[in-house]
């Protein structure tokens, strides 16, 4: 865990734009007109349609969206009761989690007020701002009353966090975890340290899974919360006990199934933990310093089963796992209400989500391989990116279930889709990609097939049946980082191209390649020795057809891949040349730039053969090509050197191909701005069209172009790089490629490799 310094976290909260989070616009407002729309007099239409239907302001602002993060600083996270203002860095914090984990806006709004009724009062006079009420960091008793009050008078979610959160990740967890000790909930004795908020609320819903209330024995500072103890507020006498052998907490322990701490740290014993029943269950969740510590647990009864509140251990309690997908479902069917069965809905979600196979990017997160079920894994991660799909659908069908959702969800699997991505995590082009792809899939070589990320892309792409997965490699080797990693290679062809038993098929690629050669000097010999390398074995493959395309790059030079590319399949007839293209898909949209890997130095011919691949291409990705090409120039301003190249590149095109929409040679920004290009070049081929395709002067500015706004702007998704212009599907990574990255590689290699077979049928 990363030691985090007084001075890190001031610099930190000051750096740049004090604070942590901003407002920022969602429309148009650059004009006079957008700016007559946004307000005076246009905002008066919005204002008469929510007057004359109320719910109609879900339609017209950002209310369905909105959550306020309120507190009055009185329990502010273990910093106890600093006030108001003090707890604002807090807020902006629980706000910034609910942004990038939910996709939920949030004001943060502390009120200077600790007297219930009062603050009752304000929160209820500017809830109509709201889509729901997330309370934070107010202490108890006041909590409840707050809670309870703020639910009954508002028609809009609202969630004590501090209570419900901590409740319903925990909650999750104990399912878990009685799982893996072979306990039922309606069985096991409970202990636990701490009577506040989070505490009271945690033993309900422990209650509404199963467990009994008389197998509870519940402790605060003064111990067993005993019947015949006096001025017990009314939550505490809920869970008092009639029991009188047990009184101290090292009492409470002796027989115990499960232990769970919201107090202060190191007040448990390995004595303690030694007294509890066997596969004991003891959920620490003291913060920063647990009740007691993991190795402390461990070291007392191997056979512990724990849980903490810390991210360097494993079972972390993390309220993240829950409130910004709770409030995500119940936003997304303007729900009146969070209510019990929402709850449960999000612990079954959370558990169940536990036991499902991990994905690559929780692996790379957490720089771990083998996160599986079980004792020290019962509790998803707090990246897990499948959280926001699993928990907020459960919480939407639990509001439309129980009767407070205002608006149903009928197509479920479309708000999935949605869901992932708003955040990012899957686009309608990936979406489409891979589904075009899983209609089609095709035999796929794999070239490094022992390489971490290769291999898993590879299993990943057969799950989602995208292609039947060929890997190249030592069939040993494979399985046991297969093994390491604990990925199923059971019905993945695996080949040896070094091993005796492929001598034919090497002998039949060699004499192939010979032939085809023959007049560059190549003899059956050479060509023999070659097919011991990995791609010239996986494309003769697919030039063979014992294969439909080849995924190669990320051990290899690309100048070694170029060459045997254009040896063993060549390229297309009608170009003298092929390249690359990535594709970004923006917030302004998508864009296709070109030639991103390839040809370094291009001149005015290999630039005409970049931009015919380049709207050939992007006809192939089912859009309309508008191309510009540029360089630091615009129309002739320059006439040496990268400008006039591209300038005579420029003729050529609009001569050959006189319906295309393309011109230059033209600088970036009046490329990409519509308007300045029209006002400035009204003559241009590109006037009135938005730009989507970019044919740049040579390889370092295209591949520093795409990476530059891949740096600048982490939301944009890269797909690439696409190869253009071979005769065969034979498709590139690099050393830098993740896991999804080959897999989006691999599905447009896959629809390749099935335009090609359709092209040869006609």
């Amino acid at each position: 865990m990363v030691k985090i310094t007084k001075e890190a976290a001031l610099e930190y909260h000051q750096n740049g734009r004090p604070g942590k989070i901003e407002v920022t616009p969602t429309k148009p407002h650059s004009t006079q007109t957008d700016l007559s729309l946004a307000y005076s007099p246009g905002v008066a239409y919005p204002c008469l349609e929510i007057q004359q239907n109320p719910d109609e302001v879900y339609k017209y602002t950002d209310k369905g969206n909105l959550v306020a993060v309120i507190t009055n600083g009185t329990a502010v996270l273990g910093l106890g009761d600093i006030g108001a203002m003090s707890g604002k860095p807090v807020m902006e914090g629980k706000g910034l989690l609910f942004k990038i984990y939910g996709g939920v806006d949030v004001f943060d709004i502390e009120v200077n007020e600790t007297d219930p009724d009062k603050f009752c009062e304000a929160v209820e006079k500017i809830a109509p701002t709201f889509g729901g009420i997330n309370l934070e960091d107010i202490k108890a008793p006041e909590c409840f009353a707050i809670e309870e009050r703020l639910k009954r008078t508002l028609d809009i979610p609202v969630m004590h966090d501090d209570q419900h959160g901590t409740a319903i990740i925990s909650a999750a967890g104990l399912k878990n975890a009685l799982e893996v000790a072979g306990k039922k909930i309606d069985d096991v004795r409970l202990v636990v340290n701490g009577a506040g908020a989070a505490a009271i609320s945690c033993t309900k819903l422990y209650m509404a899974l199963g467990l009994k209330k008389e197998n509870i024995l519940m402790l605060d500072s003064k111990g067993v919360i005993t019947s015949d103890r006096e001025k017990l507020t009314p939550q505490k006498a809920f869970f008092a006990t009639d029991r009188r052998d047990a009184k101290t907490l090292e009492e409470a322990m002796r027989g115990a199934d499960v232990f769970v701490g919201l107090s202060k740290g190191n007040i448990l014993s390995q004595d303690m933990i030694r007294s509890m029943n066997d596969n004991p269950i003891v959920f620490a969740l003291a913060n920063p310093v647990p009740e007691i510590s993991y190795e402390d647990a461990l070291s007392a009864r191997p056979d512990v089963l724990m849980a903490t509140g810390r991210s360097d251990y494993p079972n972390q309690i993390n309220n993240v796992i829950g409130f910004p997908y709770i409030f995500r479902g119940a936003l997304d069917v303007h729900a009146k209400a969070i209510n019990e069965e929402m709850k449960l809905a999000a612990v079954h979600a959370i558990a169940d989500l536990a036991k499902q196979a991990v994905p690559d990017i929780v692996n790379e997160v957490y720089h771990v391989n083998e996160l599986t079920f079980g004792p020290k894994y019962f509790i998803p991660k707090p990246v897990d990116p499948r959280l926001i799909t699993e928990v907020s659908m459960a919480v939407a069908k639990a509001a439309i279930d129980s009767g407070v959702a205002r608006t149903a969800i009928t197509d479920f699997e479309a708000y999935r889709n949605n869901l992932r991505q708003m955040l990012g995590q899957e686009t309608k082009l990936t979406r489409h990609l891979h589904a075009t792809a899983a209609r089609h899939p095709q035999r796929v070589v794999f070239a490094e097939g022992a390489h971490p990320n290769m291999l898993k892309a590879a299993v990943q792409a057969k799950q989602e049946g995208i292609c039947q997965p060929i890997l190249l490699g030592n069939p040993d080797r494979l399985r046991r980082v297969a093994n390491r990693m604990k990925l199923d290679l059971s019905d993945i062809k695996i080949i040896d191209m070094r091993a005796d038993n492929e001598q034919k098929h090497r002998a039949t690629y060699a004499k192939h390649l010979a032939e085809k050669r023959a007049r560059q000097g190549f003899t059956f010999e050479e060509a023999y020795d070659k097919m011991y390398e990995r791609n010239y074995f996986g494309m003769c493959m697919v030039e063979n057809g014992d294969a439909d395309a080849f995924i190669t790059g990320l051990y290899t030079r690309y100048s070694n891949t170029i060459r045997v590319a254009k040896e063993v399949i060549g390229i297309r007839p009608e170009y003298e040349h092929f390249g690359t293209m990535h594709i970004l898909n923006t917030k302004r949209g998508v864009y296709y730039i070109a030639d991103t890997l390839i040809n370094r130095h291009p001149d005015a011919g290999v630039l005409t053969d970049i931009a015919k691949l380049a709207a050939s291409s992007v006809k192939f990705f089912n859009d309309k090509p508008n191309i510009a090409m540029v360089s630091y120039s615009n129309f002739g301003t320059d006439t040496t050197g990268s400008p006039q190249r591209v300038h005579e590149a420029v003729e050529t095109m609009q001569r050959e191909f006189p319906d295309l929409a393309i011109d230059g040679e033209m600088q970036v920004n009046f490329a990409l701005n519509k308007k300045l290009r029209d006002e400035k070049y009204p003559f241009s081929r590109l006037k009135g069209k938005n730009v989507n395709t970019l044919v740049f002067p040579d390889l370092s500015s295209a591949n520093s172009g795409y990476k530059l706004l891949q740096a600048l702007s982490p939301d944009t998704e890269v797909i690439g790089p696409i190869q253009m212009g071979l005769n065969k599907p034979i498709h590139f990574t690099d050393f830098e490629c993740s896991v999804r990255d080959i897999v989006n590689i691999t599905a447009v290699a896959v629809i390749d490799a099935y335009v090609e077979k359709i092209k040869n049928r006609k």
